[in-house]
């Protein structure tokens, strides 16, 4: 009896962007907008073998109270001229750009995209998503937002009607035939119509079919509106769930979800984002972990976040003091805008409620709280340590791989290309080498092609 092989994890490099994960003010950070972050990020993963580098987005500076939030990392420059200049320093790592379907429009993002699909070589991604809130739209001629369930219809004929432009080119219509003048063997090449509830464009697209055909479709919705759109339409869904129990669960809802619509459980990824803190022991990790968190959340910081779910301006108080008496204002409009997390306390009075016990039961000042209920590393150990629990996950259907977020920009990722990428290849699943010169090559997926017919033949 032959044994199961192990399942080969998916490794990705995210640089961070709109944040307080990245310690800014850490000796060992760079800059966050100068070419040679990004080119340095880029190299390393590129060294490790990762699939993909990762840019989220940002198109507006939070704000707290009517005042741009510093305490964030803040800024983030144009994707794609990012996305471009990293192709001319790399040869093998996928290109991932995080695009909103709300502001833009099809025929532009699409052309975009071919277009850094060809530069790259065929490494091209598009992380499909849509914007949730009036104050970002402020930026844009529609100044506003689109309900829950619009945001979606409008990002699932967004999607449909850029493939159609990236099919409009089949890839044989250039001949180039110097002897005789002709360059199109169809002079119809990339002509399109689409007439839909949301986009009524007819034409002719004008980069012709790029090596990856399309994209890669990542999808990061955790709705239940978010979860079926990956599963009909992206080839990776980024997760929140890096824990055995919620990812496994998560997983398995997501994967059951492709038999509708005529896919395999292996043509869709789930990939959670992960941070870590790595050092020579297990015990000199966990004090790096308590060193970092301490970093991530200075007193100024932990008084912004508690303002989220007070709504309301608590800078006159200790953050090495008591939480206060005062209930969260649930009345008034939001002092914090542009931030996804206030969405995450549905019931201050509830959230406040536990916040408070939470803080009596452990002794805890309004700091220490924001440090514990926060977000921390995932992985947290030596090498082997977080080797042998990132192997764990992945083997035990938790994840196919993860997205790492370092708390130092751009050198956080290096001890980890160096000190736990070995361990995995000497374990048999991580690539030595890439194997092929494609995202697609390293995910494990078809071209759109080959993807298509074998749906017509199911």
């Amino acid at each position: 009896m032959t044994s199961k092989p192990p399942k080969q994890i998916h490794l990705a490099a995210h640089f961070p962007g709109v944040n307080n994960t990245t310690v800014w003010s850490d000796p060992r950070a760079g800059s966050h907008i100068e070419f040679s972050s990004f080119a340095h990020f880029a190299r390393t993963a590129e060294r490790a073998k990762f699939d993909f580098l990762f840019l989220a987005e940002g198109l507006r500076l939070r704000e707290q109270d009517g005042e741009i939030y510093d305490l964030d990392v803040v800024g983030r420059p144009d994707t794609f001229t990012v996305l471009a200049a990293l192709a001319a320093v790399t040869e093998r790592l996928g290109l991932t750009g995080t695009i909103n379907s709300t502001f833009n429009e099809p025929y532009e993002v699409a052309r975009q995209f071919a277009s850094l699909d060809h530069l790259s070589g065929g490494r091209s991604a598009w992380n499909v998503v849509t914007s949730w809130d009036a104050f970002t739209g402020e930026n844009f001629r529609r100044g506003g937002f689109l309900p829950q369930q619009e945001r979606y219809s409008r990002a699932r004929e967004f999607l449909a009607t850029a493939n159609e432009l990236f099919d409009s080119w089949h890839g044989d219509e250039i001949l180039a035939d110097q002897e005789t003048g002709t360059f199109l063997r169809d002079a119809k090449a990339g002509a399109f119509v689409h007439t839909g509830r949301h986009f009524d464009i007819h034409g002719q697209f004008n980069v012709p079919r790029s090596p990856q055909g399309r994209p890669v479709v990542f999808q990061a919705g955790d709705s239940d509106e978010g979860r079926e759109f990956a599963a009909a339409e992206a080839d990776a869904i980024f997760s929140r769930y890096g824990t055995l129990e919620t990812g496994r669960a998560f997983y398995t809802d997501v994967k059951s979800r492709l038999a509708a619509y005529g896919r395999r459980p292996d043509q869709l990824l789930i990939l959670p984002a992960a941070t870590f803190a790595l050092a020579d022991t297990d015990a000199e990790a966990e004090e790096l972990a308590r060193e970092i968190r301490r970093q991530q959340v200075s007193g100024a910081t932990a008084l912004k976040h508690l303002e989220f779910v007070w709504n309301r301006d608590l800078s006159a108080y200790d953050p090495e003091g008591p939480l206060p008496d005062i209930d969260p204002d649930t009345a008034g409009a939001h002092i914090s805008q542009g931030r996804a997390q206030v969405r995450m306390y549905r019931d201050p009075l509830a959230t406040a409620r536990e916040w408070r016990e939470l803080a009596a039961a452990h002794g805890w000042s309004i700091r220490d709280l924001v440090i514990h209920t926060g977000n921390r590393q995932n992985f947290i150990g030596s090498p082997s340590t977080i080797a042998g629990a990132i192997d764990d996950l992945v083997q035990a259907d938790a994840c196919d791989g993860f997205i790492l977020v370092p708390h130092v920009t751009p050198s956080g990722l290096d001890d980890f290309a160096d000190k736990v990428v070995p361990l995995l290849q000497e374990r048999g699943v991580f690539r030595a080498e890439y194997e092929g010169t494609t995202l697609r090559d390293h995910l494990g997926l078809a071209h759109p092609d080959t993807a298509r017919d074998e749906r017509a033949a199911s």
